[in-house]
């Protein structure tokens, strides 16, 4: 039987291209789709809408109903919205996908925290290569002490209203668990003005906005003498919607808990 895959933000540019992804994609379904209420696109097709013609599922506004009716749902929406969906996955006990970026650590905790009844993946990037690039990060911070400086740099279109994004902070994380420390301590996230020499051991961050920018996201380890950069860049959000997708599938059959995408990709 067919995954039953719903969709909330069904009609912005992700929930398109979820809708468009799914539909090529074996043993899985768009079975719903919602927006919020007022929103001018209920009522009307999610196959039209994406542009792949009509299948017979109508946007709707109801997002207890969606979770009741499916067997997981994608959120690629904003936090507090995403910690609602994650009371009705753990109602309901519908699986939930969370691509959802600039959740704190709290708001991470509380999604956790819903997995007692329900099974979640949360990634603050679906893509499959930037998930593979996490992994290598780990391994290569893990492999170079101190004497290797530790940046992150990233870029995004102009509209992307987080800063250092997601990918950037769970870049770091993996930068940061490759050398048993906390990114917290270490982070440095803002430089303006005379602030003196770099910190040994910091892991920093720079932040570009333009465009159209989808993603573009780089590690670099820095010693006297030699670079080594690591990278990864997005030219389409379809990346985002096949991890998505992915995560939605291999989620069938497991047991309540709280996973991410290196879990999806039997990277752990």
């Amino acid at each position: 039987m067919s995954n039953k895959i719903g969709i909330v933000g069904c009609a912005g540019r992700m929930g398109r291209m979820l809708t468009d992804v799914i539909g090529r994609t074996d043993n899985c379904e768009v079975f719903g789709g919602t927006e919020l209420p007022g929103s001018p696109n209920l009522g009307k097709d999610l196959g039209e809408l994406a542009g792949i013609g009509t299948i017979d599922v109508k946007v709707g506004d109801d997002p207890l109903a969606l979770f009741e009716a499916c067997d997981v749902v994608i959120d690629f929406s904003v936090p507090e919205a995403t910690l609602n969906h994650a009371k009705l996955a753990a109602k309901t006990g519908c699986s939930l996908v969370v691509g959802t970026t600039g959740m704190t650590h709290e708001q991470v905790a509380e999604l956790e925290a819903a997995t007692t009844t329900t099974s979640i993946v949360f990634a603050r990037n679906m893509s499959l290569g930037v998930n593979l690039l996490m992994s290598i990060v780990e391994q290569v911070a893990a492999s170079l002490d101190e004497d290797y400086d530790i940046e992150v740099v990233e870029m995004h279109h102009r509209h992307k209203v987080d800063s250092p994004s997601g990918t950037a902070l769970a870049l770091g994380e993996a930068a940061a668990a490759g050398r048993g420390v906390d990114l917290d301590k270490v982070a440095d996230k803002v430089r303006d003005g005379i602030i003196g020499a770099r910190k040994r051991g910091d892991i920093g961050f720079a932040t570009l906005r333009g465009g159209d920018v989808v993603g573009d996201h780089s590690v670099i380890f820095a010693a006297d003498g030699e670079r080594i950069e690591l990278g990864h860049r997005a030219s389409n959000r379809e990346v985002f919607a096949r991890g998505a997708v992915k995560a939605a599938n291999w989620l069938e059959g497991k047991e309540n808990g709280f996973y991410d995408m290196r879990d999806v990709l039997g990277l752990k």
